[in-house]
């Protein structure tokens, strides 16, 4: 097959998840459904943060954050899919297609950093709770942030360069509901070896750092907690980090499921499936992991709405 040009290029086909006309009224209703939720709840979390003075800590600056990155995450991949499934087509543009997982690179990569800075927050909490003010002051969480931002944002440029590279042939169907990057590499017919190299080299770095930087956190908080004396010490020091290893737990392990189910299997089904658990579902979980459990996110909730909830 001789190689086309990239610049020839003007759309791909998102093939979804069924070709039933009958399944897509309710495929269209959940994913709905779903992202309301996920938009609401999260846009919930900002304003309860933002509106509550008690909750202008690290804590829960780290939280808002991640709560935005959740609603920007889920907004880059399903809108399109709904409209897709409205107008009973299957097309994304090529120049829309890179962007789409531009930005989805951005947020996904967002929500990786946040997240092991949050645990490097309650490890600072915990394990120097005298310095705690100093060391996580306002410049210091404003900079962890930008940094997130700016390392996510190369990446993600870097990986969309990598691909405008490549030159595409006619077959142009990606077996998901939105561009993800390995898909859109693999459907290129010109030489991708350098594309692998880097996808592969970056998802090794940028997965296995953070998730380090967790790790080691909470081991120095579980020794920490270890060392309390009192039984209720150890439950308010430990009720903390609840909620953070809950998301984190659910935000990898979901992570893992995507990857072993594209390795394991060539079955599309079983990797959209994992892709749903990894985008849509995580994100509309994290407000209620984060608000179900935390006193101080249910009271600024309550104080929002005027004590009506």
């Amino acid at each position: 097959m001789e190689p086309g040009n990239n610049t020839s290029v003007s759309e791909f086909l998102l093939l979804g998840f069924s070709e039933d006309p009958e399944l897509k009224p309710l495929i269209f209703g959940l994913f709905l459904s779903m992202y309301l939720v996920t938009v609401l709840g999260n846009l919930l979390i900002i304003l309860a943060t933002i509106s509550d003075s008690l909750l202008h800590t690290p804590m829960y600056f780290f939280l808002s954050n991640l709560s935005f990155v959740d609603i920007c995450f889920t907004s880059t991949t399903i809108p399109k899919m709904l409209v897709n499934i409205q107008t009973q087509t299957k097309t994304i543009t090529h120049a829309g297609c890179i962007t789409q997982m531009c930005f989805f690179l951005v947020f996904v990569e967002l929500d990786n950093f946040l997240l092991s800075v949050m645990a490097y927050d309650r490890f600072v909490a915990i394990c120097h709770p005298l310095h705690y003010t100093v060391i996580m002051n306002p410049q210091i969480c404003g900079l962890l942030v930008l940094v997130c931002w700016i390392l996510s944002v190369l990446h993600a440029l870097l990986q969309s360069l990598m691909v405008l590279r490549l030159s595409f042939c006619t077959h142009l169907e990606i077996p998901h509901f939105f561009c993800e990057l390995n898909e859109v590499v693999q459907l290129a017919c010109s030489d991708k070896f350098l594309n692998d190299v880097v996808m592969y080299f970056a998802l090794v770095l940028l997965a296995t750092f953070p998730l380090a930087a967790i790790l080691y956190s909470y081991s120095k908080i579980v020794s920490s907690i270890r060392a309390i004396s009192s039984a209720q010490g150890k439950y308010k020091a430990f009720s903390t980090c609840v909620s953070h290893l809950s998301v984190v737990s659910l935000f990898y392990c979901t992570g893992l499921g995507v990857y072993l189910s594209s390795a394991a299997t060539h079955s599309s089904h079983s990797t959209s499936t994992a892709l749903v658990m990894y985008t849509v579902v995580t994100p509309m979980l994290n407000p209620f992991i984060y608000s179900l459990r935390n006193n101080d996110v249910k009271r600024a909730l309550k104080s929002l709405f005027g004590g009506k909830i």
